[in-house]
């Protein structure tokens, strides 16, 4: 059982087990079952005889489209190897002059967040998020 707020996700595999929860819950709440999990916390699931596949694609588009990328073209991740990323104070220390500073740190923290969130079905983009957060 998943308690997110006042959102209530019931699995696991008995039938029976889960039918009896849910009765549970109908007798001592108002509860509403929406049937079969499809979309919960920006995570869709879909279903096929092999199993269940989890995926943000939904997430993912909107993300893209909220940053002003839709027209973007896809390309190799733009970092370079042993790339260290550093902070301001960093750099006032080491005279690195030529590294100038974000002129709105948020909206990089609101998307590097995001991107993070991204993570969990995209494996493949967790190590250059986890280097930008």
């Amino acid at each position: 059982m998943l308690i997110y707020v006042d959102d209530l996700l019931i699995t696991g595999s008995s039938k029976e087990i889960i039918e009896a929860a849910k009765q549970v819950l109908k007798d001592n709440f108002k509860i509403k079952d929406l049937g079969y999990l499809r979309y919960f916390l920006r995570i869709g699931f879909s279903r096929n005889t092999d199993g269940i596949l989890m995926h943000q694609r939904k997430y993912a588009m909107e993300l893209i489209a909220d940053s002003g990328l839709s027209g973007s073209k896809p390309a190799g991740t733009p970092v370079e190897v042993n790339q260290k990323l550093t902070t301001s104070e960093f750099d006032t220390y080491f005279m690195h002059a030529d590294d100038p500073v974000l002129t709105h740190p948020e909206e990089y923290q609101r998307l590097t967040g995001r991107l993070l969130y991204l993570t969990i079905a995209r494996l493949d983009i967790a190590f250059v998020v986890q280097n930008l957060s």
